[in-house]
């Protein structure tokens, strides 16, 4: 079967569309994604303005009717961050319904670190041991870690590439003072988290990081995955520190025509950088391998597990409150 999934996170609504059936592998058929930089569009009470709204629609609606046009068998649309904290969020989510006819599911930050790590799981196997998983999104960062298809521990930080932007960064390029208020804080608030979710855990046999934020610098860290081998792209920390002062000193503008660094991505990269490369240092990793596969993968995973009937496609385990259907 030919299955959609639309997926709006803080900085960009992506269709993808795959060929999927239970007992194999999805096959990806269409991707498409439509830059929205939602973190910009915030007033100071959290509330998406309405020129964030109509980005969040038009991009809905566009990938609806691609959806549509190409004939999917089924449709799932979800929502992350940017939406998932906006103090006008159900609002928002009402009038997207009203005007595209898509209900966008809307997962909490553990749902999404859930989900990701199943697809992580399916990607490198059994044989990958105890994963320690990084997500880096535009409004949240995901951190989960265990020796199963669904993590022991997961948590959801605000410390998204896009928000730690538009909080610390704002000034382009921005000053020395800036880039060491944000590392102070990303250092405490991921210390606290690892002291108090993470003590307990085994050291990692794999660390493995997703999303376009840490899959950009590894591309420009350690260059692409080997085509004839077939090897994952690593992101070594020594790399990222050396890399970190050129970032510095380059306008977002600049960035984007760096290798890997697409331009929706120029303007956040540095404070994705700053925050991974922290987190690293934290969590002791020095070496961590790129998953091609993370959270829609993860949605098309578990709808095929649900066709197979081996567990339920709208889960409420780890839900958040006020979430009407979870993945």
């Amino acid at each position: 079967m030919r299955l959609g999934v639309i997926d709006v996170g803080s900085n960009t609504v992506h269709l993808l569309v795959v060929d999927a059936h239970p007992g194999a592998s999805p096959v990806p058929y269409r991707s498409q994604r439509s830059t929205l930089r939602l973190m910009r569009y915030l007033d100071a009470d959290g509330a998406i303005i309405d020129e964030g709204v109509q980005r969040i629609v038009a991009a809905v609606k566009e990938s609806a009717e691609t959806a549509r046009d190409i004939g999917v068998d089924d449709l799932i649309s979800t929502a992350t961050s940017a939406i998932r904290e906006a103090s006008n969020g159900e609002e928002v989510l009402a009038r997207i319904a009203r005007e595209t006819g898509v209900e966008l599911h809307v997962l909490s930050g553990e749902d999404e670190a859930r989900i990701t790590m199943l697809a992580v799981r399916r990607w490198l196997g059994w044989s990958a041991g105890e994963i320690l998983l990084f997500d880096i999104g535009g409004g949240s960062f995901e951190i989960a870690q265990g020796a199963d298809e669904y993590p022991d521990v997961q948590a959801s930080l605000p410390l998204g590439a896009g928000r730690t932007t538009v909080g610390f960064l704002a000034q382009d390029p921005p000053p020395p003072a800036d880039i060491s208020r944000l590392r102070a804080h990303a250092r405490a608030e991921l210390t606290h988290l690892r002291k108090e979710r993470f003590a307990d855990r085994p050291r990692p046999k794999r660390v493995v990081g997703t999303s376009k934020t840490i899959r950009s610098l590894a591309r420009l860290v350690g260059g692409p995955p080997d085509p004839i081998t077939g090897d994952l792209a690593q992101l070594h920390y020594a790399g990222l520190r050396e890399w970190e002062p050129s970032l510095r000193a380059m306008t977002g503008a600049a960035r984007e025509h760096l290798p890997g660094i697409t331009p929706e991505r120029g303007y956040q990269i540095l404070a994705g950088a700053v925050v991974l490369r922290t987190a690293m240092k934290v969590f002791d990793v020095h070496t961590m391998t790129i998953s091609p596969w993370a959270l829609r993968e993860g949605i098309v995973l578990r709808y095929i597990d649900a066709l197979d009937g081996r567990e339920s496609l709208f889960s409420t385990r780890g839900s958040s409150p006020g979430a009407e259907k979870n993945l």
